[in-house]
């Protein structure tokens, strides 16, 4: 996803991609994690906040040059001097935000998958 937005995915386009990102990410962390579901889902989105931050910041002539409305806003509305600074802390901001919404996602997806699993053996027990 990382160079997918700087190259070619559109800003309008991107909240979708990272709705699909979530779901499969929340099926896997709550399917195949035994415990502490809430903190991998923060882990992950952490993780994939920095990444993305450091791909966005070296590519940043690339990622400019593509976006040029997320530039405009940047320079007109926060700091016109130092946009890659915006960009970092952006990333920190949206890594923690995105990580407790994919948290609390995988705990809710776990609680559910692990009520749905209960019933179904419970069921064969009576």
């Amino acid at each position: 996803m990382s160079l997918g937005t700087v190259y070619f995915i559109p800003f309008t386009i991107e909240p979708f991609c990272w709705a699909v990102i979530f779901i499969i990410c929340t099926f896997i962390i709550a399917k195949f994690c035994t415990e502490k579901y809430f903190l991998n889902g923060l882990a992950v989105s952490i993780i994939n906040a920095v990444w993305m931050t450091i791909v966005h910041l070296y590519f940043f002539t690339d990622y400019a040059a593509n976006h040029t409305t997320e530039m405009e806003i940047i320079e007109r509305l926060v700091m016109p001097d130092d946009p890659k600074l915006v960009m970092f802390f952006t990333g920190l901001i949206s890594g923690a935000t995105s990580g407790l919404i994919l948290g609390l996602l995988s705990l809710i997806a776990a609680k559910i998958l692990r009520n749905n699993n209960m019933q179904g053996t419970n069921a064969l027990w009576m």
